[in-house]
């Protein structure tokens, strides 16, 4: 059971997602890959994003947080119970962060229109609380893509860095995150 979370940043509305939400934070995330990472859908790294409802609001470990602005999904953050994989990141990584025991955030999308009004901050920040407040977790995890704008200096804002892969050439060249579980 989802637990029921709800903020107002002013205009915004940053709560957990509803399986009326499923189709807007769809389109925030299908919108994401390919207008932002300009490689579109894979089924291989992508399936949640067309099961949101069986993969994040039937699961009880795994949570989705949205921003709704008039009506509107603008931003998403998703938890699931899944460390990394290996391929296609490094062995270790994947092992320090095994799946069951890890908290891995994904999907920390906000729409181009919509963003520095601190709505990823919050999403993150409700996340980490469902994550604390969850039995099982011993890792909050996270990779993100350097590329992209603004993603590294977020993170390194609200988390630890624990491996920069851009100069693995065996690997996804991504910067590997944790954030402590609140207490």
């Amino acid at each position: 059971m989802q637990h029921n979370i709800e903020h107002r940043i002013g205009d915004y509305v940053v709560r957990t997602a509803r399986p009326s939400d499923a189709d807007g934070a769809r389109k925030v995330m299908l919108d994401t890959f390919y207008k932002e990472f300009g490689h579109g859908y894979d089924s291989t790294w992508h399936a949640d994003v067309i099961d949101i409802e069986g993969t994040y609001l039937q699961e009880p470990r795994h949570g989705l947080f949205i921003a709704v602005r008039e009506g509107e999904v603008v931003a998403t953050t998703a938890v699931r119970a899944n460390g990394p994989s290996s391929p296609p990141h490094p062995q270790w990584i994947a092992d320090r962060y095994p799946s069951g025991e890890t908290a891995q955030l994904f999907r920390v999308y906000v729409d181009r229109a919509h963003r520095r009004h601190g709505l990823a901050r919050a999403l993150v920040s409700m996340a980490c609380d469902f994550v604390a407040a969850t039995e099982g977790y011993s890792a909050i995890y996270l990779h993100t893509n350097p590329a992209i704008e603004g993603a590294e200096p977020f993170w390194h804002a609200v988390a630890k860095q624990i491996h920069d892969a851009r100069g693995d050439r065996q690997h996804s060249p991504s910067v590997h995150f944790e954030i402590p579980i609140p207490r």
